[in-house]
């Protein structure tokens, strides 16, 4: 009430603010009083309609009472309505009479059903044929129909669970059948075309008259629908048609009872006549046929097709189904010869590469390398090929191993200056080119992959074992362990003279020949190309079990190389073989060396311990450039060095030659330098003796290695101080002058040394030299 009494007041004091306000007031009055009544009239409809609404509430609610309990007296009529019912065998009974006419009346309305669809495949069956020949496009609608007809069955019959069998079949016949009619109605107008152009036996230069091109076209029209839309390659009937006079010529030359016949034949007589065939009518196709074709399918999805757009293509594509057929039955008797299977895959991929090269024939598929026959041959006996490969390629190299003259070595091989393998190394590289010349025609990457770990690393594995038995007997018959175990006399016997030096050579010359031939085979594109096909596989393919055929990633890289599957660059096929042989080549040049060294330690055993360097004769002015006869001891060690010098010289290549001599005789250098001349005391005859011995030695190194003597350099220069003469003419420096220099101090010693030009020696060498003079002994 109060809040009430406050609006009043608001509203008042809003209107009446002056006293002029008040001679408005009975206005005021008017309008206040109307709202009023307004207000009232709205306040008894809504409570007119508030007391509509509940009334009207009450009677749903009672209606609702009443459905409720009308829905639950039902639902109990119908409870007990169905248990009545389920105690009663009237249902079934009356169930089990209407089902026979209901079966009755399904297969009724089935029957039409089929009916109506026989009906309509023979209606299209015979608007397709009503088209032909005139109409080949009018009639493919028909066909179309009826073949989409005959998929649609197919599809919806594995649906039902394979119902329906017979009319499955009948259409797909009905469908086929009707194809095989109309491409021999089409067949036979261009047949009696060619009958009556006398077809083969026309010019190969003849130009076709329009009813034969017609012919031709018409055919085309009627195969288009199948070449567009087949995934594979189909043959092209007109051409079918023509080359079907050559079919029937190849059965009776190549599949009869002539002597051409014969399996072992193929390769002499079938594959040159098919070439031979397909040369000749070569320009015939391509200038009659060829803008037909272009015409037809330049614009369509199959233009990249030289099957569909080069006739003699098309040609060679309509002869193949012969060609397999011949194959096939020239294989049976192939794998049961394995020296014919090999030379008959020999031809067969010679005959793949004249089609390719002769007439650009790449099978239908431009993207894709066509295989050739042999890829399909391979893909069902291959396994039998490698096997009879492998064991032909491991007869050879035992035959070539089994020699023993082929283990010698081959001097003419290589010009002088050139490692010399053994004529068994040679061999042996020469079949493993042969056997790459075999498989270098085939086309899958696992089979060349197969065919290079299983044949030719196989074999390159096993001649590597064998110049590593070489090395191993070598160090059981040189090695005191070794001995301990047993040496024959043969053994040793074999060892004798240049024997040693032999067999190491035979191993170095035949390790660098296989290491310098398969660098150069990795260069080859054959290999390059293996290799790269390799990688990419290695790098792309997830699963690494099966990388190439049944070769798991393990198989491959503990194989041919590290790098496989990698980022590196550089690698090869052949990076682990030639690592192998590496090391054998570098193991029989070490122990070369080693054998020259000990060789050398033996034989100037007498001349190391020559008491006679410190015997005083008359003239004691000799020049060593003057003697004419070298210390008797040394005769024989000049004689063994001058033939190890010679057979090396002709059998080792010229750097190999010179790195094994300048080891040894720097060894030898060594050797005479601590046990000659730090051993012994010399007089001015002694000093002259050996100089000239030294220049013996160095004259007969330079016979075989010119500037080899450089290795003997440091003894030279020190022969040259101890020849120093007692007294010498002005300018000329004499052995005292030298002594008193040399002990003088460290320049005064340089300055002496480069007075002689001598810059090899130390000052402290220099001493130590002059020291072996008798006259300095003090």
């Amino acid at each position: 009430m109060a809040e009430a009494d406050i609006r009043v007041e608001d509203y008042l004091n809003d209107k009446l603010q002056s006293t002029t306000d008040f001679e408005h007031l009975d206005t005021l009055l008017s309008s206040v009083e109307y709202q009023r009544s307004q207000l009232q009239s709205q306040l008894d409809d809504a409570t007119r309609e508030l007391d509509d609404i509940r009334r009207s509430a009450e009677d749903r609610n009672t209606a609702l009472i009443s459905q409720i309990r009308e829905f639950e007296s039902l639902q109990q009529s119908i409870d007990i309505r169905l248990q009545i019912a389920a105690a009663s065998d009237a249902p079934d009974d009356a169930i089990q009479r209407l089902e026979p006419p209901m079966k009755r009346l399904h297969s009724v309305n089935l029957a039409h059903s089929y009916l109506v669809l026989l009906r309509d495949v023979q209606d299209l069956r015979q608007a397709a044929r009503a088209h032909l020949p005139q109409s080949p496009k009018a009639a493919l609608e028909p066909y179309t129909k009826l073949k989409r007809l005959s998929l649609r069955l197919r599809k919806l019959q594995v649906q039902a669970d394979g119902a329906a069998v017979h009319l499955v079949t009948y259409v797909e016949s009905v469908t086929d059948i009707l194809w095989d009619e109309m491409k021999k109605t089409m067949r036979g107008e261009l047949e009696a075309v060619l009958k009556e152009r006398g077809w083969p036996n026309v010019n190969p230069d003849l130009e076709v008259d329009q009813d034969w091109l017609r012919c031709f076209e018409r055919l085309l029209d009627l195969q288009a629908p199948e070449i567009l839309y087949s995934p594979g390659v189909v043959t092209l009937l007109p051409v079918d048609v023509m080359a079907q006079i050559f079919v029937h010529e190849f059965r009776f030359h190549f599949m009869s009872g002539k002597p051409t016949s014969l399996p072992q034949a193929i390769g002499t007589h079938c594959f040159p006549w098919l070439l031979a065939l397909i040369e000749k009518w070569e320009g015939f196709f391509q200038e009659n046929f060829g803008p037909v074709l272009a015409a037809k399918f330049s614009d369509t999805s199959v233009s990249h097709r030289m099957v569909y757009m080069d006739p003699v293509c098309a040609f060679v594509a309509s002869m193949l189904p012969i060609l397999r057929e011949k194959i096939a039955s020239t294989m049976a008797d192939a794998t049961k010869d394995p020296v014919f299977l090999s030379s008959l895959m020999a031809q067969l991929m010679a005959f793949d590469q004249g089609l390719r090269v002769g007439f650009n024939y790449d099978g239908g598929d431009a993207d894709n390398e066509w295989g050739g026959l042999a890829s399909e041959v391979l893909d069902e006996h291959f396994s039998t090929w490698l096997e009879a490969e492998k064991k032909f390629a491991l007869e050879r190299f035992q035959a070539i191993m089994a020699p023993s003259d082929s283990r010698n070595i081959d001097y003419d091989f290589a010009a002088g200056g050139k490692t010399k393998p053994t004529f068994a190394t040679v061999r042996v590289t020469d079949l493993l080119r042969s056997v790459t010349a075999q498989y270098e025609g085939v086309r899958r990457f696992s089979h060349k992959l197969r065919f290079l770990i299983d044949i030719q690393l196989t074999i390159l594995d096993e001649f590597h074992d064998h110049l590593r038995g070489i090395l191993e007997a070598y160090l059981g018959i040189i090695s005191t362990v070794g001995r301990a175990f047993g040496v024959t006399k043969e053994q040793l016997a074999a060892l004798e003279g240049t024997g040693a030096l032999e067999t190491l050579c035979k191993v170095y010359g035949s390790a660098d020949h296989i290491v310098n031939t398969l660098k150069d085979w990795s260069n080859e594109e054959f290999f390059v190309t293996l290799w790269e096909q390799l990688q990419s596989r290695a790098k792309s393919r997830e699963n690494q079990s099966n990388l190439a055929g049944e070769m798991s990633y393990d198989d491959v890289r503990d194989r041919t190389s590290s790098a496989v599957g990698t980022e590196e660059d550089g690698g090869v096929l052949f990076d682990e073989t030639i690592a192998a042989y590496s090391q054998r080549r570098k193991r029989a040049q070490e122990f070369l060396s080693e054998t020259l060294i000990e060789s050398h330690r033996k034989v100037f055993k007498a001349y190391l311990h020559r008491p006679q360097w410190s015997t005083i004769v008359d003239d004691s002015s000799i020049d060593p450039y003057q003697l004419t006869a070298v210390t008797p001891e040394l005769d024989e060690p000049l004689r063994i060095l001058r033939r190890d010098l010679k057979f090396l010289s002709r059998a080792l290549g010229t750097a190999v030659f010179r790195r094994i001599w300048r080891e040894a005789l720097e060894r030898l250098n060594s050797m005479l330098w601590s046990d000659v001349l730090m051993s012994h005391r010399f007089t001015a005859s002694g000093a002259v003796q050996f100089a000239r011995d030294l220049r013996a030695l160095c004259s007969l190194v330079e016979r075989f290695i010119p500037d080899g003597s450089g290795a003997l350099g440091g003894l030279t220069d020190a022969l040259r101080l101890l020849n120093l003469p007692i007294a010498a003419e002005e300018g000329v420096m004499s052995l005292r002058k030298a002594t008193d220099m040399m002990f003088t101090d460290n320049a005064e010693a340089k300055k002496a040394l480069e007075e002689m030009d001598i810059d090899s020696l130390t000052p402290a060498h220099a001493r130590q030299i002059l020291k072996r003079r008798v006259e300095n002994a003090e």
